[in-house]
């Protein structure tokens, strides 16, 4: 489904719904076409649903780190002039959601989470020696998901071309790096904030023993599994993944 990008100031974002915010917050080479389920559901269930695009191969290299992106989701959210919002992150989204909410926990009313990095990281920005070989890059892109279908011509051909960039390749190295500098084990048991943690079974880029070790660091988690998923539960099981999440927002009264 395609939605209409708005652009305002130094901000690109999608806005769907009306009621309490949740702010996705996008992967490294994830699109904001990932979310299209969650956006769907949510804005007609008494939620706005906004999705910024995240400046992933835009801000300087000296910048493109973890940090300066939970700086920049910052100021999208004080520019939007929101509070209490639900940040939703997958994988590096995740973590720039960890990060801020660690900077600004007075901003939060709550965090999700799913294959978010923080803790661990499978070689993020890593094996692509191989990058001009199509299969190659398309064997990597299906080892993302438990069933490889998931991985459309659509996603195979936007990764080959995000690797095969230089630029885009560079920064891709700098963010997998920055993701191992900012560990936040040791942070996390200071975070209160109510977090649900949805995580694929099959997740074969942030193992389950991730999630388990999120859940067991983070003073106010809960964790949920997908059985037969991989690294981006929304996307290969959006109903269970959306039914879980509003469950869990309710039982919170959020």
């Amino acid at each position: 489904m395609s939605r209409t990008l708005k652009k305002e100031g130094k901000f690109n974002y999608i806005e769907v719904g009306e009621g309490q915010p949740i702010i996705v917050l996008h992967g490294l080479m994830g699109g904001l076409s990932n979310f299209d389920a969650v956006t769907t559901f949510f804005s007609n269930k008494g939620y706005k649903v906004i999705i910024p695009e995240l400046p992933v191969y835009t801000m300087p290299l000296i910048k493109t780190n973890v940090k300066a992106f939970a700086k920049y989701l910052f100021d999208f959210i004080e520019f939007k002039k929101l509070d209490n919002v639900v940040l939703l992150g997958n994988s590096l989204g995740g973590h720039i959601g960890l990060y801020h909410t660690k900077l600004h926990p007075e901003k939060v009313k709550a965090l999700v989470i799913t294959g978010s990095s923080g803790l661990y990281e499978s070689a993020m920005g890593g094996g692509y020696t191989k990058r001009s070989d199509y299969e190659v890059i398309k064997k990597k892109a299906q080892e993302v998901f438990y069933d490889p279908e998931v991985a459309t011509k659509e996603i195979v051909d936007e990764v080959y071309e995000t690797v095969n960039d230089r630029n885009k390749l560079i920064k891709t190295l700098a963010i997998a790096k920055s993701a191992i500098r900012h560990n936040m084990a040791k942070d996390l048991p200071n975070m209160n904030v109510p977090t649900c943690i949805i995580w694929g079974k099959n997740d074969g880029v942030t193992p389950p023993e991730v999630a388990t070790e999120f859940n067991t660091l983070l003073p106010n988690s809960d964790l949920f599994w997908i059985d037969k998923c991989g690294h981006a539960a929304m996307m290969e099981h959006p109903d269970t993944f959306n039914q879980i999440l509003f469950d869990w927002l309710k039982s919170r009264q959020i």
